[in-house]
């Protein structure tokens, strides 16, 4: 078996969410919480360095799935030709603890009910065995996604599996690839002072902060998604991590 994988460059995505949306339709999934691709955002940094992350996610296709390994009725298993972790719906029974052990929480549920039965990435198989990348690799405009055997990706680009914030990806041996943010050369000098002088000028802006530190400094929850969350307890919190009105 020749294992597939995706990778994702954190530089390039800027959370347009077209892969989200090409992957509900592509498999006909209506709008809500039953998201096969996820695109996460957290903001880190302050003031004159603010970071906006995203980061795209499916699924790992574990080469050790833990799903898997937690799943009673079998329903869950690996497919020989792709690596792909699938779930077969009609052995399913909802008992969710498949989204307890991974650590990615790529199963997805529509509802939150017990018995809701699970679904997952299914890297598009049907496409692979036409010969066509998953849907979210040939939808993201700016080329944030790539896809194909994980050997030769991470010969093209890199070995790291993991941004911060994320699970081990040690834990169950992933097959996703990521180009953490790199590190960026400014190519006009910027004065934070004279910034903070200038809006200052600017009508009410003026009595919003008076220094450096009023912009760098804020109570802890100030900042609503401050880190990368990818497991949540409700569907209700999940679809406040991934917003978006068309998916």
């Amino acid at each position: 078996m020749t294992q597939y994988g995706f990778h994702f460059d954190m530089n390039r995505c800027y959370a347009c969410q077209a892969c989200d949306i090409a992957c509900k339709d592509w498999h006909d999934i209506e709008p809500g919480a039953e998201k096969l691709m996820c695109v996460y955002e957290w903001e880190t940094g302050t003031f004159p360095h603010p970071t906006i992350n995203a980061l795209a996610f499916s699924c790992a296709h574990c080469d050790d799935p833990a799903c898997m390994k937690v799943c009673a009725p079998g329903a869950i298993y690996k497919e020989d030709e792709f690596g792909a972790v699938l779930v077969d719906q009609d052995k399913c029974t909802g008992c969710w603890a498949c989204y307890e052990a991974c650590p990615y929480g790529a199963p997805k549920f529509a509802t939150d009910e017990p018995d809701c039965k699970m679904s997952k990435c299914d890297m598009c198989i049907d496409r692979l065995e036409a010969g066509e990348k998953p849907i979210c690799a040939e939808s993201c405009p700016m080329r944030a996604l790539d896809f194909g055997p994980i050997d030769e990706l991470v010969e093209k680009y890199t070995d790291i599996r993991a941004c911060e914030g994320m699970p081990s990806p040690d834990i169950t041996h992933s097959n996703y690839l990521i180009w953490p943010h790199r590190e960026k050369t400014p190519l006009v000098p910027y004065d934070s002072d004279e910034a903070i002088e200038l809006n200052r000028q600017r009508a009410e802006l003026g009595t919003m902060y008076e220094s450096k530190e009023d912009l760098q400094q804020f109570e802890e929850g100030t900042i609503g998604r401050d880190r990368l969350c990818m497991k949540f307890a409700s569907n209700a919190e999940l679809m406040r991590a991934t917003r978006n009105d068309m998916a």
